[in-house]
């Protein structure tokens, strides 16, 4: 029963999340770019990455994540530069621009739709402490 139970809260958020409310959508049109694109943007907005690291994160292949890269780059919204430790590494940082547009995409994807804003403040409360312990970072 108790598995039966989990898959069903399981698929319930994965519904609510990538189907009934997936802001993913709206998130490309105003940064008119697509969302691997902005993973790898907000990837590198919390912190450099190598390319490497960046193409782990993001589950491509070397040859795509130089793509988003470029893309990224002639936006002006991260930088590539030589790793200091080693010239065959490169590292991506964000620009300043970089930054703002991942804050902007973060205020996007982080906006609770509306049926989470009509629910009773002790409901609220109970779905963010259960999902509090489930949560790992």
């Amino acid at each position: 029963m108790t598995t039966e139970t989990a898959g069903r809260a399981w698929q319930a958020m994965r519904s609510l999340v990538l189907e009934q409310h997936d802001r993913r959508a709206e998130v490309c049109q105003v940064l008119d770019m697509s969302f691997i694109k902005i993973k790898a943007l907000y990837k590198v907005a919390r912190g450099p990455m190598t390319m490497r690291e960046l193409t782990d994160a993001l589950a491509t292949d070397k040859p795509y994540t130089t793509l988003v890269v470029d893309f990224l780059e002639d936006r002006g919204l991260v930088e590539r530069t030589r790793h200091p430790e080693d010239r065959r590494c490169k590292i991506v940082t964000v620009t300043e621009k970089g930054a703002a547009e991942a804050a902007k995409a973060t205020a996007i994807l982080n906006a609770p739709p509306e049926p989470f804003l009509a629910l009773p403040a002790d409901d609220l409360a109970e779905l963010d402490r259960i999902l509090a312990k489930l949560a790992v970072d």
